[in-house]
């Protein structure tokens, strides 16, 4: 779509995910008119200094080839206005302007659609769970959509690709970036189904850490419900549960195999918040199709999205605030002193990432000083520390330094 070009131009001038392009687009009707006055000068909108330097030194050249290289590698460009952009994302705050694709996102253009999320080292129940309700859900009809991640979000992509069902894979990093690395072999069977991987990011962007909260926000928008099958007291799911339910969407979620297990802390709280229990793909289709419906007076977990305001889409801030804070991060005031308490790790976290956390409990290093002690090479250590900082239990500093978030 010729319009695709002057979206991608404003990403370049405001960067990816910059509420700012929406500032703008409310001046003009089309991107190409936005794109116009901004390099005409006409003082329709007010630039700072670095967005006006982006916008004399970037020419609309540098979108078009960069879209040919896209279409040359096989991944495709939807904007917020081309028909193929998902319905589900126009009515959230802050929508992508653009998404990068690869593989077939006529997929998405469903009612049917359910996102998945659980831990990374998940149990054997919830595995068994979310394969078996994932595979019935897609063999009625549902598209399931989940992060690509290892665990149960993989088991949920499989549960789909495995009956010839198409599956959505939304990233924190570009298309065609191979992370996480374990699950790369699965990429072809997903596409080869009818499955499709996008991303806001554009290709080659690493799986940095901000990335991930600015992704929960597409992941809980594009399912007509969420499904939790496992989930820690810390988890990231319950950012996306929370985030699902602020965007109107329902949440259920699978009784925990062990009330009294930390490993199903999230669930207890869902529950306990007025999640619908999740017993099979039933329950699911039920609540889509509003047999099922949340009480908003009396569901905990609609009033725990209230955290964003009850009429209106959280902030790119406040969306980050609330994920610092689920994650025990306490902004304001930081420890300086170095404590002599052992760290209390989320059960989610690897033996290699239990011993980085262990190594950074001492205090502050720079990660050639980490790789070195715990005789990892450089890749595979920032690898590990991208996915502690995604866990909300480290934090990366100037310089290549890391602490421990306590």
């Amino acid at each position: 779509m010729e319009e695709t070009k002057y979206w991608l131009w404003l990403n370049m001038v405001f960067g990816t995910g910059n509420h700012r392009i929406w500032e703008v687009m409310s001046f003009f009707r089309t991107a190409e008119k936005a794109y116009i006055s901004l390099t005409s000068d006409s003082g329709i909108v007010s630039l700072n200094d670095s967005e006006r330097k982006n916008v004399n030194a970037i020419p609309l050249r540098n979108a078009e080839i960069f879209l040919a290289n896209c279409a040359k590698r096989g991944i495709g460009a939807v904007a917020f206005t081309d028909p193929d952009y998902p319905e589900q994302l126009k009515h959230i705050y802050n929508p992508p302007s653009l998404l990068y694709y690869k593989g077939n996102i006529s997929c998405l253009k469903t009612e049917l659609t359910v996102t998945s999320v659980g831990t990374r080292k998940a149990t054997p129940y919830s595995l068994k769970a979310a394969k078996e309700i994932c595979s019935e859900l897609s063999a009625r009809g549902a598209v399931i959509i989940s992060g690509f991640a290892v665990g149960i979000d993989l088991a949920s992509h499989m549960a789909a690709a495995d009956i010839g069902r198409p599956t959505v894979c939304v990233m924190g990093c570009g298309v065609d970036v191979d992370y996480p690395k374990p699950n790369f072999q699965y990429r072809d069977t997903i596409l080869a189904a009818g499955g499709v991987f996008i991303s806001e990011f554009p290709p080659g962007t690493p799986p940095n850490s901000p990335n991930f909260p600015k992704r929960n926000r597409i992941l809980a928008a594009l399912g007509a419900a969420a499904v939790v099958f496992q989930a820690g007291a810390k988890s990231g799911s319950l950012i996306t549960a929370n985030l699902a339910a602020g965007q109107g969407r329902e949440v259920l979620c699978l009784p925990p195999a062990d009330i009294f297990s930390g490993e199903f802390a999230g669930n207890v709280k869902l529950l306990r918040d007025g999640a619908v229990p999740m017993y099979d793909a039933s329950d699911v289709m039920d609540c889509i199709t509003g047999k099922k419906k949340l009480s908003a007076e009396t569901s905990a977990v609609r009033r725990g999205a209230e955290v964003f305001g009850e009429r209106r889409e959280p902030s790119a801030d406040e969306i980050n605030s609330f994920m610092r804070a689920m994650n025990g991060i306490d902004d304001v005031k930081k420890e300086t002193a170095v404590s002599t308490e052992q760290p209390e790790l989320s059960d989610e976290l690897s033996e290699t990432q239990r011993r980085i956390a262990m190594e950074l409990s001492e205090g502050p290093l720079h990660a050639d000083e980490l790789a070195q002690r715990l005789g990892l090479d450089t890749s595979e250590l920032m690898t590990e520390l991208t996915e502690l900082e995604i866990f909300g239990t480290v934090r990366s500093l100037p310089g290549k330094m890391f602490e421990l978030i306590r």
